[in-house]
């Protein structure tokens, strides 16, 4: 079995990752009727983004390195989005996107029959589904920082790589 170079190796797993990880997303929301919050939308940004990154470094080997620090910044901003949505749901703070689930008054009868007539969104402080009484957000923390680790290593060997 041959192994791809590092080149075309790692851009591949990074693409694999980020599938993945869009995969598992919507097959809970489609599959399993989990609706997502709009921070769990949010999430699945960089993940689009990284699946773009890595499929570039894949058609351009010659890219592997800026793309692999690219995934760096990339999966780094997704496991601080994923704990910052831990920490609405542990209630460590408000969520700024207004996603709580405490009520709030309309500012003006306008706004209150607006509100009445479209369904409300997902509130990000509600946590639908766990596993071992971890919530989705809080694996994305992990599984991100995992690859922003995996990310850094991968940008570093292939500098080493280029220099020798």
């Amino acid at each position: 079995m041959n192994i791809p170079a590092p080149r075309t190796l790692f851009p591949l797993l990074a693409l694999l990752a980020g599938i993945g990880a869009l995969a598992s997303a919507y097959t809970a929301e489609y599959g399993f009727g989990l609706e997502p919050c709009i921070l769990c939308l949010y999430q699945r940004i960089p993940f689009a983004i990284a699946i773009v990154l890595a499929a570039t470094g894949l058609i351009r080997p010659g890219f592997a390195t800026p793309v692999m620090g690219l995934l760096v910044l990339v999966f780094a901003f997704e496991a601080g989005l994923a704990f910052y949505h831990v920490g609405v749901e542990q209630h460590w703070w408000v969520a700024a996107t207004g996603c709580a689930s405490d009520a709030t008054l309309a500012a003006s009868p306008a706004q209150l029959l607006s509100s009445i007539q479209t369904a409300p969104p997902k509130p990000c402080d509600e946590v639908d589904w766990t596993f071992l009484g971890i919530s989705m957000a809080t694996y994305n923390v992990v599984f991100s920082a995992l690859l922003a680790g995996a990310s850094l290593f991968a940008w570093r060997h292939l500098k080493r790589e280029a220099g020798s």
